[in-house]
């Protein structure tokens, strides 16, 4: 028996007694298909009326069920485009006033610390 040998030796494990208790690995390939189910097929969804399949890692619309909302799509899309503006103008806007604020903040305080001045100095003359 050796000092720092190899002492770890496991046990064999046995043979299992069958591979499987089910008979569908003799069937042909199209009879497991169709019990098994291993014939998907494309995804599709329908959303707001409109049919959609999944090809090549994207959602793309059943062709003849989106033609009659192109002209749906590019009103959305420009009215789109006129809200991102006027949001950026908005914003602009917002940036000009938050300016003139912060300017005419700073002009109150001067005055008043002018007008602290010579309220002191007026009382040091009396």
């Amino acid at each position: 028996m050796p000092l720092f040998g190899n002492t770890f030796s496991p046990k064999k494990t046995p043979p299992r007694k069958c591979a499987s208790l089910s008979n569908l690995h003799m069937l042909d390939r199209s009879t497991r298909e169709i019990e098994l189910g291993l014939e998907y097929g494309i995804p599709t969804m329908n959303l707001a009326g409109q049919s959609l399949k999944f090809e090549n890692g994207q959602w793309v619309a059943e062709s003849g069920s989106f033609m009659g909302d192109r002209r749906e799509m590019q009103r959305l899309r420009k009215r789109n485009q006129q809200l991102e503006e006027e949001n950026n103008l908005l914003r602009l806007k917002v940036d000009i006033l938050l300016d003139m604020l912060s300017e005419t903040t700073a002009e109150s305080h001067l005055m008043e610390k002018e007008l602290e001045e010579l309220k002191n100095h007026s009382r040091r003359r009396k």
